[in-house]
């Protein structure tokens, strides 16, 4: 009767008159009852519009929001066109394999909240009003494999690190209000999303153990201690269970951790449950099954099904204002519900600011940030930094020399510094340098013959260079295409240039391992560096100059060759499988990294509380450069009665010393870090005996070590 009585009244009075005394306006009101109030207003279809990603209710006055691309910078343009024909520049960080290379919490966090900012200033400009203040990223899906053709899009392959840079990210999207999010961060793909070609029916399988410790866990991080209420349910199946369907959601995201937002299906989701997964005989029973698992918001079509469902009985007006009160809780914290005054994000955008990707600070922090996602993978006889006094004459060879390339989840940056334009900023004044792209070989071999000093770049196109699903090379990969081979194509003209000058070094421009086994062996100098940086050119040369001293870290093992691999669709972490497991003798480790400077390590102690181990350390700079060290803490289980990690990372710290200086550090390791996924218990356990704690510049680079025993 209270919905006849407001539809009648509704053509007596416009809803403006007296919108706002409802209580769903009012933001002194508890969440919950504002959320009852809001849906006992609503009409069953206006409820099923509101199972999309634009949650509005025009009639009551509710303007929601949609979702946007973010996963390193606003997408608001090319090559994806999610300018949708008319992109708008945006500031453009490295991809988020760059970004996970940083071992840097802080910078994730700053570069977070500049991407959060410009969402808003995006939404909310009157000279823009594009896009949505629901931002899927950070991707939080582990790399535990380098074929798969979108690593570019994760952090790495450890749960710990994905998990705590995923925490920085979130936090700066969302912003530090405790009442209200800037924008809200949506983590794809859960779970176990990690190969392509067969992404849309294939079976991520592995047992409950592994689902605590690795998959789960970065996303479990997100939740809780990120503070994100929105995740994407992946394509496919884990233990044969289509993700958008598998209980799963409800049991361990949102009794478990406290999901208690937006859970949505991935882009056209619904109809492969019919079509890829056969799980289900009819779309109107997939979707209703969805909802009754716990969706809320469809990347679909699914209003006719939906419709279908509800009159046939399999899901009901009831369980959809269940999986409803978490779209309206996220709207509730993005202040959508709200009166202006009451949002403290509510006027970005509308005070003539400066567009936010001009101003100075965003230009400083990607290029800090693309600085820091350098690794120097080898400097054999010091061959870098670059000097005037070595070197009068480079020669510089590639197609990816002159141009910045972007993947499918980029913006289009206001400016693109491409490595030439940053190397002959640089070294112009003091040098000659001469440029030719590979395709003119005959040209390139007299250059590096000439030249005191050869750059080659090779690498991958991050798009496959062609169109959906295609690539021109075995080795390149992206979304919806694995990468058929780990070897780097480019090494074969690589080693002409290479008998014409042995002085030659590579950048390696890449979005994932590489197996360039030759070029380790041979060229005196390696760097790796991947796409997308607006700041590209200056970092690099930044780096190659010895203005700035490279600490990069590798997120990922890199395999010697792909006999190392298990087949990409073994989901068995314990068979063989990231540096935790893998008894094999990688080309380059987790977490390894170079320095034009040297580090001493000194004084482990570990001091146990009730909740963790503290670990102390002295680390001295004895080389002669300042320089920056990416101290990594790994522990193992010497007394352990079940399988664990051969090692396994539990905290990391970057820290900047000057040469000459020592500074004292302290690392905190969690007491729950350690514990381990007890199948009879069901419960997370501390296992008593020694813990092995060891604290190195990598995985494979171990500096000292102490053991404390567990009562």
């Amino acid at each position: 009767m209270i919905r006849i009585a407001y539809i009648l009244l509704c053509f007596v009075f416009p809803v403006s008159l007296f919108s706002q005394s409802f209580p769903f306006k009012n933001p002194k009101l508890d969440t919950e009852k504002r959320i009852d109030n809001l849906l006992s207003l609503m009409t069953l279809d206006e409820k099923i519009v509101c199972l999309s990603t634009n949650p509005s209710v025009p009639r009551l006055g509710i303007e929601a929001t949609g979702h946007v691309e973010g996963l390193h910078g606003l997408a608001m343009g090319e090559p994806g066109n999610w300018g949708r024909g008319n992109p708008v520049p945006t500031t453009t960080f490295p991809q988020s394999y760059g970004m996970g290379q940083t071992w840097d919490t802080t910078l994730m966090r700053q570069m977070g909240e500049i991407e959060g900012y410009e969402v808003r200033y995006m939404a909310q400009s009157p000279k823009y009003k594009r896009g949505g203040l629901v931002v899927r990223a950070p991707n939080a899906d582990l790399g535990r494999d380098p074929r798969w053709g979108r690593t570019e899009e994760c952090y790495g392959e450890d749960p710990f690190l994905v998990g705590t840079m995923s925490v920085a990210f979130i936090k700066g999207l969302q912003g530090p209000d405790p009442d209200h999010w800037q924008v809200a961060s949506l983590m794809k793909h859960f779970l176990a999303n990690s190969n392509e070609d067969s992404r849309t029916w294939s079976s991520s399988n592995f047992n409950q153990r592994q689902l605590r410790e690795y998959y789960a866990l970065p996303f479990q991080m997100g939740v809780e201690e990120g503070g994100s209420r929105a995740y994407m349910a992946a394509y496919n199946k884990v233990n044969e269970v289509p993700m958008m369907v598998s209980p799963l959601l409800k049991e361990l995201t949102v009794d478990e951790w406290g999901q208690n937002g937006i859970i949505c299906t991935d882009g056209g989701a619904l109809k492969l449950l019919i079509s890829d997964h056969k799980y289900y005989d009819s779309i109107e029973m997939g979707a209703s099954m969805a909802v009754k698992s716990g969706i809320n918001q469809f990347l679909d079509d699914y209003k006719t099904a939906i419709t279908k469902g509800v009159e046939k009985g399999f899901v009901s007006e009831d369980e959809i204002d269940e999986v409803l009160r978490g779209v309206f809780r996220v709207m509730i914290k993005l202040g959508l519900l709200d009166e202006e005054s009451q949002n403290p994000y509510a006027t970005i955008g509308k005070n003539n600011e400066v567009e936010p990707w001009l101003t100075d600070r965003n230009k400083k922090i990607v290029r800090e940030a693309t600085q820091k996602s350098i690794v120097l993978l080898k400097n054999e006889n010091s061959t870098l930094p670059i000097t005037k006094e070595k070197v009068k004459k480079i020669a510089v060879i590639g197609q990816l020399v002159d141009q910045v390339l972007l993947d499918w989840y980029s913006g289009s940056a206001p400016y693109l510094v491409t490595p030439l334009q940053g190397l002959k900023e640089r070294f112009g004044k003091d040098m000659e340098i001469t440029y030719v792209p590979d395709s003119l070989m005959n040209e390139a071999l007299v250059a590096a013959k000439e030249a005191d000093l050869v750059l080659v770049f090779g690498g991958n196109h991050p798009t496959g260079n062609a169109g959906w699903a295609k690539v021109t090379r075995d080795s390149y990969g992206k979304e919806s295409v694995d990468r058929k081979s780990i070897n780097l194509e480019d090494e074969e003209w690589i080693k002409k240039v290479f008998e014409q000058n042995q002085n030659t070094v590579l950048v390696l421009v890449s979005n994932f391992p590489y197996a360039i086994n030759w070029s380790h062996h041979n060229l005196p100098a390696i760097v790796h560096i991947t796409h997308n940086s607006q700041e590209m050119g200056h970092a690099l040369a930044d780096v190659l100059s010895g203005d700035y001293n490279p600490a990069g870290r590798l997120v990922q093992t890199w395999p010697m060759n792909e006999n190392q691999l298990p087949d990409l669709l073994d989901y068995n972490i314990w068979n063989n499988r990231t540096y935790m497991y893998s008894t094999q003798q990688p080309l380059f480790a987790f977490g390894y990294g170079l320095s034009y400077t040297r580090f001493e390590y000194e004084n482990l102690e570990l001091n146990k509380s009730d909740d963790q181990i503290m670990v102390s350390l002295d680390i001295a700079n004895i080389g002669d450069f300042d320089g920056e060290e990416v101290v990594q803490v790994y522990v193992s289980f010497p007394d352990t009665k079940v399988i664990r990690p051969i090692k396994e990372l539990k905290g990391f710290q970057r820290v900047n010393i000057k040469k000459g200086k020592t500074v004292k550090l302290e690392i905190p390791v969690k007491l729950k870090d350690l514990c381990y996924w007890d199948e009879v218990k069901k419960q997370m356990v501390l296992e008593k005996g020694s813990v092995s704690v060891m604290v190195g510049s990598s995985s494979d680079n171990i500096r000292l070590t102490k053991n404390i025993e567990i009562k």
